[in-house]
């Protein structure tokens, strides 16, 4: 019988990007046709082990080394795919870490966060595929990598883990992938379009998990999660939160309406400002 914290850092390990995706789906089938077997009190120590798994390319490059991606030519705009391609291979990656990292949390915590890597999975593959349409593959751009440094800064605690990588960065998706729909609309990429309303649809429910747990953690401790979300944030460094908000997609993603208060002011502070 699979052990699925084991399975899931075998999989994580796994350095080539179309057999982790095969090995994923497979895992989540698995998982779904015989009784679930899960050791929620393993402490794995993974010291010497290089994470996470991940071909020689693309290369890794600081944010602002990232070239612009223009959308009046075809490399342009498959350069923007491969951006959200490498988005979802890391998030396809942390939602494993998640998996196997963190003990002794409910059964439901690591279900949860299998749907979330083999959705991650299914959208990595689908935005790969588009882009072979037009001759090009996962690698053949440069990338950045601060959703996985998120992830390795919040290696030594789970809640905040929770607040700051699915409800945080993550979340930020929730804002940019309508704008980014919309730049292939107006180039009449139906595909990339549909691609998208899939991605924004299910990263809805990724972020609700995270919501689900941050504060399922909060409660478990008796603390304020808007309280407990600003300690975290300063203490690990998270980027600051910036407007334009999708509030709407974010208040379906589990965010309390004090929550989108503050969001909202912070909108029309940026806009006083500017």
């Amino acid at each position: 019988m699979i052990e699925l914290r084991q399975a899931a850092l075998e999989i994580l390990l796994l350095t080539e990007a179309q057999i982790k995706v095969s090995r994923l789906f497979q895992l989540f089938e698995d998982c779904q046709r015989q009784p679930l077997s899960l050791n929620i009190s393993k402490i794995f120590k993974p010291q010497d082990l290089e994470l996470p798994g991940r071909p020689e390319k693309p290369e890794l490059v600081p944010p602002l080394q990232v070239p612009k991606r223009r959308m009046d030519s075809v490399e342009g705009r498959v350069s923007l795919l491969h951006s959200l391609a490498h988005i979802e291979f890391n998030a396809m990656n942390l939602a494993l870490d998640a998996i196997w990292r963190f003990p002794n949390m409910p059964q439901k915590y690591y279900e949860d966060w299998l749907k979330v890597a083999k959705e991650e999975s299914y959208h990595f593959s689908l935005i790969n595929e588009h882009m072979q349409s037009f001759g090009f593959s996962y690698g053949d751009f440069p990338a950045h990598n601060s959703l996985w440094e998120m992830v390795e800064r919040t290696t030594d605690s789970v809640i905040a883990r929770m607040a700051l990588v699915p409800r945080t960065m993550e979340a930020r998706g929730l804002d940019a992938v309508p704008a980014i729909r919309d730049r292939f609309k107006q180039v009449k990429d139906a595909r990339a379009v549909e691609i998208l309303e899939i991605i924004l649809h299910d990263e809805i429910g990724h972020v609700l998990i995270g919501n689900r747990w941050f504060n399922f953690l909060c409660a478990a401790d008796n603390i304020s999660p808007i309280t407990t979300y600003r300690e975290l944030a300063k203490k690990y460094h998270a980027p600051t939160l910036r407007g334009p908000f999708n509030l709407e997609a974010r208040q379906q993603a589990g965010f309390t309406a004090e929550e989108l208060n503050l969001l909202e002011s912070l909108s029309e502070k940026r806009s006083q400002a500017a």
